[in-house]
């Protein structure tokens, strides 16, 4: 695919490009395609947690303890509608906001949401030892708590624009699957 920073290019344009929005488990490299992908595409790439953190002037776990679930949410969803009027990024959303309607709903519109599917087990493997870090894998089974996560949430990703397999790509592949695919959905708009 070595004609993508070509369509980067062309996807780099202001008011031509929506938000690309990446979603899936944990260790499914939301935060590594991100990256790569915004930039190959020269746009700015969002941590949508890390944001909400730089907002709150505290971590997740601390809103979490401090106000509850419910308080973070809306902050998710605050900072998802604070998205909307800017220009294009790609956007790496914590795994709880697919099912965080209110989030969802200001942002689709403005977004293609692309659901980056693996399994649990090449998950784990891509985590490596970094998963001793997530709360929802702190347990003694880990892969039993991401397959759970997967059950829960199998119907939310089911709803993205699109699902693109990234079981067996590396980083750059999925990344340039994805410029491929965003150039194209540019072309049908335009």
């Amino acid at each position: 695919m070595g004609t993508s920073r070509g369509w980067a290019s062309a996807l780099a344009e202001p008011g031509v490009a929506r938000h690309l929005v990446l979603v899936g488990l944990p260790g499914a490299g939301k935060t590594s395609v991100g990256r790569a992908l915004a930039t190959l595409l020269g746009r700015p790439f969002v941590d949508l947690d890390g944001e909400i953190e730089r907002r709150a002037g505290r971590t997740i776990a601390e809103l979490f303890a401090g106000e509850g679930e419910g308080a973070f949410r809306a902050q998710e969803a605050a900072v998802s509608e604070a998205m909307v009027g800017q220009p294009a990024a790609v956007i790496a959303p914590g795994g709880g906001w697919m099912a965080n309607p209110p989030a969802v709903a200001t942002l689709r519109p403005a977004a293609r949401i692309i659901y980056l599917r693996v399994s649990p087990a090449t998950a784990l493997d891509r985590m490596g030892p970094a998963r001793a870090a997530r709360p929802l894998l702190a347990g003694s089974d880990p892969r039993t708590a991401l397959e759970a996560l997967l059950a829960r949430r199998r119907a939310l990703y089911a709803v993205a624009d699109h699902t693109l397999d990234t079981e067996a790509l590396s980083v750059a592949e999925v990344a340039e699957s994805l410029v491929a695919m965003a150039a194209e959905w540019e072309r049908d708009e335009g």
